[in-house]
């Protein structure tokens, strides 16, 4: 830990202006999929053997447990790749998925590149209710990147990068010590800070794309919703930026619909105006989206409250032993 009054120190020296330091190729590549004990191979292992990358570069690593923060740590200590690839079970990558991050890492400062995960077009039509929700930027905000494929290349944030589907230098990776243990979800989210904090930079490609279902259920959409807002708050409650200012405002709309019981009725008035931003925000998917984009709104709020009152404890120790790493053969 750095002394409170002194500003992080860079981990990566800039670039020259006007220039891109050439990097020498062709690196190692570790792909990490964390999986529950007992689970069946991940769907993710058949994918990550289509990349377009050649085998005897890359690893595979399925790491099991019960904590996926803890489970991605061991896994990145133990990694041979120069390069880490970090995948969810059900992640489908693009199979050029590799050679695209590999483009970008030939800029030193870029420390991660990451891009969205999309509903496959065959999922049915909940499932893709549920996907056009969260790619809509009056539900998610800027995090819709995560779920659509917006936009151009560029240098993003936090905000708009997700762990199911992330690359990363190792290097920068373990000298700020992996992911908090203490978080699930969020702990990519306050790493990358740290990141940034210190001269790393972060790509958003649209076009680095895994396939990935949504929930298949209305009450597994609500359960993320609360544990996305009950994640935010705990990495806001250990990690505070200003960044996380936005994220303050479904858990204060949460307050204003209670309120409204004890209020004069005339403060119902912005409702008639938040209805029409959501239904215009809908689109032609007006009667499927446009509740759900409500439901984001309220149940991210609770979910944020929640978080504000958890009790954070860190990884354990013991944990880490409880971690079994599998490595696969890429061909």
């Amino acid at each position: 830990m750095s002394d409170a009054n002194t500003a992080p120190q860079p981990l990566w020296k800039p670039d020259p202006p006007g220039k891109s330091v050439a990097v020498a190729f062709q690196p190692s590549w570790t792909i990490i999929i964390p999986a529950r004990p007992g689970d069946a191979q991940p769907l993710a292992v058949a994918a990550a053997k289509r990349l377009d990358f050649p085998k005897d570069n890359l690893e595979i690593i399925v790491a099991r447990g019960r904590q996926p923060s803890v489970q991605r740590n061991a896994a990145l200590r133990e990694a041979k790749g120069e390069f880490i690839y970090f995948l969810d079970d059900d992640s489908l990558p693009d199979p050029a998925n590799l050679q695209r991050a590999q483009a970008h890492f030939k800029e030193q400062q870029v420390v991660m590149v990451g891009g969205p995960n999309v509903c496959p077009p065959d999922a049915p039509a909940l499932e893709q209710a549920f996907a056009a929700t969260m790619g809509n930027k009056l539900a998610f905000g800027p995090s819709a990147a995560r779920y659509a494929p917006l936009g151009t290349v560029r240098e993003s944030s936090e905000k708009e990068l997700i762990l199911c589907n992330l690359a990363a230098r190792k290097g920068a990776l373990l000298e700020l010590g992996g992911f908090d243990e203490a978080l699930y979800p969020n702990e990519e989210n306050a790493l990358m800070d740290d990141l940034q904090k210190r001269g790393g930079k972060l790509l958003y490609d649209p076009a680095f794309v895994v396939h990935r279902r949504p929930r298949g259920t209305l009450k597994a959409f609500v359960k993320m919703l609360m544990t996305y807002g009950r994640g935010r708050a705990e990495q806001f409650r250990l990690h505070p930026t200003a960044g996380s200012g936005l994220n303050f405002v479904p858990p204060l709309f949460v307050v204003y619909l209670l309120a409204l019981a004890f209020l004069p009725g005339w403060l119902a008035l912005p409702l008639l105006a938040y209805a029409v931003i959501v239904l215009a925000g809908a689109g032609f998917r007006l009667f499927t989206v446009a509740p759900l984009i409500v439901a984001t709104h309220i149940f991210y709020g609770l979910g944020f409250w929640r978080g504000l009152f958890t009790s954070l404890k860190p990884g354990a120790p013991s944990r880490a032993a409880q971690v079994t790493l599998e490595r696969i053969s890429p061909e």
